[in-house]
């Protein structure tokens, strides 16, 4: 009785609270929409959003709240951003991300940063689009491990989603967890970075590096490191897939899990340098904690293994050199891309 009394006595409180947080969402996301997030650097080619899931303010501005919303796992404990972080170039910090059931990642977290340029998903590169990734991890046990029925439901009793979807998809629209995948899959294409030390060096800063970072620039695209051979590109990356000698023994079979081609077997797509200073852990498996262990890798030549990338030679770098290259590397590091405030705006 003592308990029904206190909850009566502050019931009208709660229910005030959450009107105001109601109403501070939905001024965010008044506040957000105009904003278009479709355009891209200069150098950049335009995104390829698919001909069934084109680009809209409302759309993103969804796929954002989404993303950071962890309404959409069974135990409403886990989002999107819960392994992919914006501080870390929306990456995880640690070597095998924790899923909702407490079971550790077999792989490293990939930065989602420019992914909308990916054909393919993932280490391994699963033949899959964005919009269908999503939606199989919102079902997955390692994942969201949840009920798309149960998403719907919860979406659709929401003080404020179901505006959002009509604002979205058009009115009458209901929310649904297919529709929910298209407007996560619309935000994470916008996640798009080019505008590092580098970039702006490139385009006419010659300010924008240090001597150091000049020097390890020169480094980075030589004959003697051929770094860019396979981290090429406006991306820094190849987009193939490479056995980089980075250990002596492999669990993981990598691309061959796809091709079923013994050549492919412990392969991993090559990662993109861009934001590397904070996307560590490294590795298809978070092996190396730090930029210095992934140069000593290359320095040395990798370790002997199967299937190894014949490019892998010992470069007999000095430690003036190395300390150039990391800096290079630290130079790629967009920092205004990072520091968004529609990304921050969520605690992040």
């Amino acid at each position: 009785m003592v308990l029904y009394r206190y909850f009566k006595a502050f019931f009208p409180f709660v229910l005030c609270f959450s009107a105001l947080l109601s109403c501070r969402q939905s001024h965010d996301y008044e506040e957000f929409a105009g904003n278009n997030y479709s355009s891209v650097p200069k150098d950049f080619p335009p995104i390829p959003f698919p001909d069934d899931n084109s680009y809209s303010p409302e759309k993103e501005v969804l796929g954002r709240y989404l993303f950071f919303d962890k309404i959409l796992s069974r135990d409403s404990m886990f989002a999107c951003a819960s392994c992919h972080n914006p501080r870390y170039s929306f990456a995880s910090n640690v070597p095998n991300s924790i899923t909702i059931i407490r079971f550790a990642l077999p792989r490293n977290v990939l930065p989602l940063t420019n992914v909308a340029y990916k054909k393919a998903i993932g280490w391994i590169g699963s033949e899959i689009t964005l919009e269908e990734a999503i939606f199989h991890d919102f079902e997955s046990p390692l994942f969201f491990d949840n009920d798309t029925n149960e998403i719907n439901r919860r979406l659709r009793l929401h003080p404020y989603y179901p505006k959002m979807f009509e604002s979205a998809f058009g009115k009458g629209v209901l929310p649904t967890s297919y529709l929910a995948a298209k407007a996560i899959a619309t935000f994470v294409r916008t996640l798009i970075s080019g505008n590092s030390a580098y970039d702006r060096y490139v385009r006419g800063d010659t300010n924008a590096l240090t001597d150091s970072q000049k020097r390890g620039m020169k480094l980075f695209f030589s004959e003697r490191t051929r770094c860019s051979v396979c981290h090429s590109g406006f991306l820094f990356t190849d987009l193939q897939f490479h056995n980089t000698g980075t250990s002596m023994f492999y669990a993981d079979w990598g691309r061959y899990y796809v091709t079923k081609d013994y050549k492919d077997k412990y392969k991993f797509i090559t990662p993109s340098l861009r934001n590397v200073e904070v996307s560590g852990p490294y590795l298809h498996d978070g092996t190396y904690k730090t930029l210095e262990e992934v140069i000593e890798n290359y320095n040395r030549g990798g370790y002997p293994f199967i299937n190894k990338d014949t490019l892998l030679k010992p470069l007999n770098l000095t430690k003036q050199e190395k300390e150039d290259l990391i800096n290079f590397l630290k130079s790629l590091t967009d920092w205004e891309f990072l520091n968004q405030n529609r990304f921050k705006s969520f605690g992040y």
